[in-house]
């Protein structure tokens, strides 16, 4: 199973960065852009987890995400992956607070994921939420100075959301993410 678990900023933030980036999809020589309703903020991608892993999974998420007391997140900025100057992803920047909040629930989550047997993938924790994939390497200042124009409002962040992901089961052939869990975080 290909799972992640994740935040998902509320309607209103995808609303009002959909708008943003409406007129930009118009561009040719752009980025393949991600469907909206797929927008979210990777804390730990567990790339080939087994299915008995699923419910131990869940519920240590919940043991340890429901000790941690909610935060604020906004979409800011832009990044480019690997780098701007041969980027292959754009993404939106993301800024926390309490400062340091975000990285410490990523470090949360990755522990708890490793606990029940589905060790997270990748290198360290970079916060971002995926825009768009270029087809090939591309150098991506321009984008990067249009979407750095870009801040959204904070919002509260009070859930992680565990995913699982369907490769190619999505519209137009593209990844379909189906919600497993829901964890609550701690109130505030």
């Amino acid at each position: 199973m290909r799972l992640f678990a994740a935040i998902v900023p509320p309607p209103a933030v995808i609303e009002d960065l959909g708008e943003f980036l409406g007129p930009r999809h118009e561009v040719t020589d752009g980025p393949r852009w991600s469907d909206a309703d797929q927008w979210h903020v990777t804390l730990a991608f567990m790339g080939s987890a087994p299915a008995r892993v699923l419910e131990p999974l869940s519920e240590t998420l919940a043991s340890v995400v429901g000790r941690v007391a909610s935060g604020q997140l906004s979409l800011e900025g832009a990044v480019a992956f690997p780098n701007p100057y041969a980027a292959r992803v754009l993404a939106a920047g993301v800024a926390d607070s309490p400062p340091g909040w975000l990285a410490g629930l990523a470090r949360t989550v990755r522990s708890g994921c490793s606990a029940a047997g589905a060790g997270p993938g990748g290198g360290p924790f970079r916060a971002h939420l995926t825009l768009g994939r270029f087809g090939r390497p591309t150098e991506a200042t321009r984008w990067l100075r249009v979407l750095d124009t870009y801040s959204s409002a904070a919002f509260e962040v009070t859930e992680v959301v565990l995913f699982e992901s369907h490769l190619g089961a999505g519209r137009r052939g593209r990844t379909r993410h189906d919600v497993v869990a829901t964890i609550p975080l701690a109130a505030p």
